[in-house]
């Protein structure tokens, strides 16, 4: 074993070393450069969106060298640590690459004028992420020995505060995308979050749906846009069934004709048992104006499902497939994370999605009363 793991090592240096000697081509892309101040980080990565490409190691003199072939420019990030940068590179335009990791935002590059436009973007980026982590701080700190609903209750306020930064971030991505008809204007649409600009996204994914059509992170992106789609405010909600408690087929569809929260939860999910007193309290509220829920769990233990739905007071109908997170329904309904929920009108249309909070109660007075 040991000496197994002496000679991969050993070919991870020598892979290293061939990098820093390599020649440019191209049908090539490459980037270079020094990490100064790197202390205890030994390695830089590469990712396309969520896949990691490859690492190499930082080398004497805090160099690092990276070469792969294509013959299309790639959209990536750089890893150094927790610092992370969007490069472009072109196939036959080497990029020089410089930052220190005690000024990590100051980075130098050069080579790709596409990477130099991509960088304009970044002190927007850098805005909305800090506003992020700053009212994520404020809000950690003021849910210290408070109620469930009250924590609800500031998680709604954290939002209301958060939203018009990020309007604001949303109308400068579209900005800089429609100023930047290339990958510079892909990566600023791709850092939008879909729950919140989903009709922008959808809007772009129709503007490239012909373009990039051999890069695979703007396919990927294409293929999340069209799921997003199938989920858009006004859309039917995809059909499924389950069985209750008592194993009792129940269909979504009969729900049509009442407004339907469709509520996808667990025994085991915090947030969602910190939830459920808001819901029961909203269904005591409307279930005489035209309002259900159907509870969807994502459990895959009957006993922990059926305690919970006890001791929670959840009285209305509960299915489940029993499959947790294999369940067909993680997909369908691009689920990432519970509590998960979509609100549909009489017609199974979905008018509203993820309501929590006070937020669910002002929806349903508005729309019910």
């Amino acid at each position: 074993m040991k000496l197994l793991k002496i000679w991969y090592q050993l070919g991870i240096v020598a892979l290293s070393l061939a990098g820093l000697q390599g020649c440019d081509s191209k049908e090539n892309i490459t980037i270079s450069g020094t990490i100064n101040n790197p202390g205890n980080i030994k390695v830089v990565s590469f990712f396309e969106g969520e896949r990691k490409l490859d690492s190499v190691f930082i080398a004497d003199g805090n160099r690092f060298r990276f070469e792969r072939g294509s013959t299309q420019p790639r959209l990536l990030t750089v890893v150094v640590g927790k610092n992370r940068y969007p490069i472009i590179l072109e196939p036959g335009q080497p990029v020089k690459f410089d930052t220190d990791l005690q000024q990590p935002e100051q980075y130098q590059l050069s080579g790709s004028e596409l990477s130099e436009i991509l960088k304009s973007f970044a002190p927007a980026k850098n805005r909305i992420e800090f506003v992020q982590d700053s009212l994520q701080k404020v809000f950690t700190a003021a849910t210290v020995d408070k109620s469930s609903e009250q924590i609800q209750n500031l998680r709604s306020e954290m939002l209301q505060r958060f939203e018009p930064h990020m309007k604001r971030y949303i109308q400068q991505a579209v900005a800089f995308a429609n100023e930047q008809p290339n990958l510079a204007g892909f990566y600023a649409m791709s850092t939008l979050e879909p729950e919140i600009a989903e009709v922008e996204l959808i809007a772009y994914g129709d503007q490239i749906k012909d373009q990039f059509t051999d890069n695979r992170y703007v396919t990927e992106f294409k293929a999340e846009v069209d799921k997003l789609r199938a989920l858009a405010i006004g859309q039917p909600a995809p059909y499924f069934e389950a069985y209750t408690t008592q194993n009792k087929l129940v269909k979504l569809t009969d729900f049509k004709g009442k407004y339907t929260l469709v509520d996808f939860w667990a025994s085991w999910c915090l947030p969602c048992r910190e939830e459920n007193p808001n819901i029961v309290k909203q269904y005591a509220a409307f279930k005489d104006h035209g309002f259900e829920v159907l509870g969807v769990s994502l459990d895959d233990n009957p006993g922990s499902w059926m305690r919970a739905m006890k001791d929670d007071g959840l009285t209305w109908t509960n299915i489940s497939d029993l499959k947790a997170w294999s369940s067909p329904l993680i997909i369908d309904y691009r689920i990432r994370a519970i509590p998960t929920s979509y609100l549909l009108d009489p017609s199974g249309n979905i008018i509203a999605k993820n309501l929590r909070g006070k937020a669910l109660e002002d929806f349903l007075k508005k729309t019910l009363n």
